[in-house]
């Protein structure tokens, strides 16, 4: 769930197909349309890629979790919903979903395990449905898998533009009944028998911003929802985030968090110096980006590799430890590029640049990360302001269905929040003081003009997240499940302000060690090849999946 201008072209190598967190759970924010459009036609290519190695992995009989599976095991079906579930209006749209069979063994308590694909396409969570947690859930519990398409994401589209007037319909509340409608109604196909809810128990996962949602369906909808898990479920809406980034700041490698606190301290001061601040943006190869708050902007996108990171290789990034030792650099030599470095005082770590800027080594090891991994990603042609600058209204207008990156964007700014802006004075920040809330939520009115329908409000209504439970969200057969380390976890019951609570079947609330986002929702066909740390919470989601199934009746045995 990787939102803001923070991740840019850093996504491009970082996050894979499923993307962590999607990385999993990003919306755009304010910086740079032009590099949303290269990074989606480089997700492309990726995903073609991948398609490619998954038909190769099949022949030779290897399933990689990083593969996207869009193959005949798992074909798309689609689901009538209405556009308007609380109205008589006759507008309709097909939600896509996708089924695991191969563990089905057709009884009276046969399992639905449902995933809720959240913010992004449902392709990029169908590998959860081959070797993650659906498959691993319904392999032991004999059930069906599913992955649900959130409506307006990939296919399940209701709409012809993304307006203001037409993204209306993109609620928590319409989202919820779409779930609710689905689970009540679907006849899965090549299956005889009815599994609809509640004559079967289903078991509602999402991770994430779906995490979230797996939480509120068992609150809204507890007679269709017999289990839900929350992984990474960020019940705990808000306007500021600076949390996030201080959760990376805390877990980090120590020389590391202290090399961007002092970076960045170092970055504010000069910026306030008139004479030298544009010295500063040209080391970083940014002279001509206009606005500071863009400037620091892009220097915090190597943040977004810290959410990038999963336990399995083969999908996640080792983007953020290659920054903090990229920061470490020697400076010798070869890097005295002519005309931009005059000296280098050794024992002050000191590098004289021309102007009468000097800068500590670690700052000008951080410029040059930035140029050779942001600023050359700029098309040729395009200058910086026009990739990196969040000032010119224009450039967020335009409304086409391509425009994916104003769906999370408008979840954002009409209920969820999560703009970043920089800690408390008194907390030390790896981010620029200068990042503010209102920075952030600019974009809300640049993208959003008011409609003829309906009109985005100054800042978003997080009550009606946070009126479901907030940290407090809790039932039966509710599981809540957390990294150790995520960035998120402070929107999460198990955040440190929430209330400590006992870990127990019916109610289990369990955090990985060393986890970062939805660890659990990852997973190998072997589960005895995991870490120990994953293994230990797959087998205890077994433990506790089963263990709620026990007590399953079926309603025609009910008083």
């Amino acid at each position: 769930m990787w939102r803001p201008a923070l991740l840019t072209i850093a996504s491009l190598a970082s996050v894979s197909v499923a993307f962590p967190g999607s990385n999993s759970f990003r919306a755009f924010g304010p910086q740079g349309i032009n590099l949303w459009k290269l990074k989606a036609a480089r997700e492309q290519r990726t995903q073609d890629i991948l398609t490619a190695q998954y038909a190769d992995s099949q022949s030779s009989g290897q399933h990689p979790l990083s593969a996207p599976n869009p193959g005949a095991e798992f074909p798309e079906h689609y689901f009538t919903q209405p556009l308007d579930h609380f109205s008589n209006g006759s507008h309709t749209f097909g939600q896509r979903y996708w089924i695991n069979t191969r563990h089905y063994q057709p009884s009276e308590d046969a399992p639905v395990i449902v995933l809720d694909g959240g913010e992004t396409s449902g392709e990029n969570r169908i590998p959860f449905l081959d070797t993650g947690i659906v498959e691993i859930l319904a392999k032991a519990t004999g059930g069906v898998g599913v992955v649900l398409e959130h409506r307006y994401y990939g296919r399940s589209v209701p709409v012809e533009n993304f307006t203001t007037d037409s993204l209306r319909w993109l609620n928590n509340e319409q989202s919820a009944a779409d779930s609710a409608h689905f689970m009540a109604n679907v006849k899965f196909p090549g299956i005889d028998e009815d599994l609809t809810a509640p004559n079967h128990p289903w078991i509602y996962y999402g991770g994430s911003y779906a995490g979230a949602r797996a939480a509120h369906m068992k609150i809204l909808y507890p007679d269709l929802v017999y289990g839900a898990i929350a992984s990474s479920g960020v019940t705990h809406a808000d306007i500021e985030n600076w949390r996030y980034m201080d959760i990376i700041r805390r877990a980090a490698d120590p020389e590391c968090s202290a090399n961007l606190v002092h970076s960045v301290e170092f970055i504010d001061t000069v910026l306030s110096v008139p004479h030298l601040r544009i010295a500063l943006k040209q080391l970083f190869g940014l002279k001509d980006l206009e606005y500071d708050e863009d400037f620091v902007s892009l220097l915090s996108s190597p943040m977004g590799y810290w959410q990038a990171k999963v336990w399995d290789p083969a999908v996640g990034s080792t983007g953020f430890e290659e920054f903090c030792a990229a920061l470490e650099k020697p400076f010798g030599g070869a890097d005295f590029v002519e005309g931009e470095v005059i000296g280098y005082n050794i024992q002050s770590q000191m590098i004289v640049l021309p102007g009468g800027l000097n800068v500590p080594k670690v700052v000008y090891n951080y410029a040059q990360y930035i140029k050779e991994n942001f600023v050359s990603q700029c098309p040729e042609g395009t200058s910086v302001e026009e990739c990196f600058g969040t000032y010119d209204d224009s450039a967020y207008q335009d409304t086409s269905l391509s425009a994916t990156w104003r769906l999370w964007q408008f979840q954002i700014c009409t209920q969820w929040g999560y703009f970043f802006n920089a800690p408390p004075p008194e907390i030390p920040s790896i981010v620029s003081r200068r990042l503010t809330v209102d920075y952030d939520a600019k974009t809300c009115k640049q993208a959003f003009p008011p409609g003829k329908h309906f009109i985005v409000p100054p800042m978003p209504n997080v009550t009606a997240v946070n009126i479901l439970g907030d940290y407090y969200i809790a039932a039966d057969r509710l599981a809540i499940i957390d990294g150790e380390v995520d960035p998120w976890r402070p929107d999460t019951p198990h955040a440190d302000e929430a209330p400590l609570r006992a870990d127990t079947i019916l109610r289990p609330f369990k955090v990985i060690p060393g986890g970062v986002h939805h660890y659990d929702e990852y997973g190998l066909r072997d589960l005895w090849e995991e870490p120990p740390e994953i293994e230990n919470i797959h087998l205890e989601m077994i433990e506790f999946v089963e263990e709620w199934l026990l007590d399953w009746q079926s309603p025609k045995w009910k008083d």
